[in-house]
């Protein structure tokens, strides 16, 4: 997958943004104002994705292309590094698997505190 695809994957979710907090060569991608993706424009595509933290532990142990987050939480951040072992469809689901934690943290309601 390339950075245009990417994007566009990004992008079709539902309320999502793209936006430049941390300057011009970092993408960030909002779910309702929560990062769950940055990007940059380097060759390779590298992609910081959230992530459930015993399944970013069992990624990073069965692909060397998975990587603690850059910059990032290490426990609920992986850095993606897109390589032939990490095809579209895996990088589609890991992105779904960040949106889905972060949307799902958003959209659940809150709990009202007892008096």
């Amino acid at each position: 997958m390339d950075l245009d695809q990417f994007r566009k994957y990004c992008l079709a979710k539902e309320e999502t943004t793209e936006e430049t907090p941390f300057g011009p060569d970092a993408l960030v991608y909002k779910a309702m104002g929560k990062i769950f993706a940055i990007t940059g424009f380097e060759k390779p595509l590298r992609v910081n994705l959230k992530c459930d933290p015993e399944r970013a532990i069992e990624l990073r142990e069965e692909y060397e292309e998975v990587l603690p987050g850059y910059h990032m939480n290490k426990v609920h951040w992986n850095t993606i590094v897109s390589t032939g072992r990490i095809n579209d469809k895996l990088l589609k689901e890991l992105t779904d698997h960040s949106y889905n934690l972060v949307a799902g943290s958003i959209k659940k309601p809150r709990k009202k505190k007892p008096k």
